[in-house]
């Protein structure tokens, strides 16, 4: 069943949306993304907001001021996979949108996503084009890439906003402002819990690409990302689950064979990880990442034998779909990031 506001019926047939945002302590940011919902062109949706034992009135405020808005109280914080994953199990409409909290999409950012998926019955889901919300003329990312060193990479962060207009096939969609069929879903999983937060769009992406599931993303569907609110860029947490899971995306996903082309360029990228945190004081959360997703290796294996068992695709198209890592330019991009947040 899909939730509705209050005094709103259930939205199930075909060609409606159901948009999912999952929340924790970010009362301050609610208001602008839910009147941005408010304001959309195509509105043949519902909004289901999953509040993750946040302590800060979130679930007082929403109930209070949209009461369109069917809200999930939970007593405590599951995780970003696992708080979606609550909703996504009750899906029945075609397609489901997945918005942060810390998003503002413009006007015809749904309208956008959905024509596209229904013009391109090839693709499975689509990315947005997300630009930061204190500098609107540069690119937060034009949908997610991979590299051939095992790891996620933001499309065009740090380009100028005019760039990026076209319509292309990319590798993933970030699922802070994404839309999915649903019947894609049902067929290739939901989000993986074990991945609590971070990369868990990564290993979504990935598992849809070994299925056949194409990626269009779609320049029209511009959303303003404030970022880093919940999960602050660079502290423990976000060393922690970001370098723990990435583990866990490249052995999970990765062919066999493409291991073997691309396990030196993924230590070189750890060893110069390594080097990046422990000249910031984060060397220690680092390790326990690594250590952690070492420990977990033999279920992290079991699940690989199921997506590998499930594949559609073979191993030149995966390889298309990888980027070169370009580590420099990675540390460019960090080192502006971290100024740019110490300006904000």
């Amino acid at each position: 069943m899909i939730w509705g506001g209050e005094g709103s019926r259930v939205l199930n047939d075909k060609e409606r949306v159901t948009v999912v945002i999952v929340n924790w302590n970010g009362k301050d940011l609610l208001s602008e993304c839910l009147e941005s919902l408010r304001r959309q062109a195509y509105t043949r949706f519902a909004t289901v907001l999953v509040d993750n034992g946040s302590q800060d009135g979130s679930a007082g405020f929403v109930k209070k001021n949209y009461p369109e808005v069917k809200m999930i109280a939970l007593s405590q914080n599951l995780g970003f996979a696992a708080a979606n994953n609550l909703v996504l199990r009750d899906v029945q409409t075609d397609y489901v949108a997945l918005l942060n909290n810390d998003t503002v999409p413009d006007e015809h950012w749904l309208e956008s996503l959905v024509t596209a998926l229904k013009t391109h019955p090839e693709a499975g889901f689509a990315a947005s084009k997300m630009l930061f919300y204190h500098q609107p003329d540069v690119v937060d990312r034009a949908g997610d890439a991979y590299t051939r060193a095992g790891t996620a990479l933001l499309r065009g962060r740090g380009a100028k906003a005019d760039r990026y207009n076209n319509q292309d096939w990319v590798f993933g969609a970030c699922a802070g402002a994404a839309l999915y069929r649903n019947s894609m879903l049902e067929d290739i999983g939901l989000f993986d819990e074990d991945f609590f937060l971070l990369y868990e769009d990564v290993d979504l992406s990935f598992r849809a690409q070994l299925k056949g599931y194409r990626c269009l993303f779609v320049p029209e569907a511009v959303v303003y990302h404030q970022g880093s609110h919940s999960i602050v860029h660079d502290s423990p947490m976000s060393v922690y689950y970001s370098h723990r899971n990435l583990e866990w995306v490249y052995v999970q996903n990765m062919p066999a064979r493409l291991i073997l082309r691309t396990i030196f360029l993924h230590i070189i990228f750890n060893m110069a990880a390594f080097c990046y945190f422990a000249t910031h004081g984060r060397g220690m959360d680092y390790l326990r990442a690594k250590k952690d997703a070492i420990k977990d290796l033999k279920r992290v294996l079991k699940k690989r034998r199921q997506i590998q068992g499930g594949r559609a695709v073979d191993d030149e198209y995966i390889l298309g779909l990888l980027d070169r890592p370009e580590l420099l330019r990675r540390l460019k991009d960090r080192k502006s990031r971290n100024a740019r947040d110490a300006n904000r």
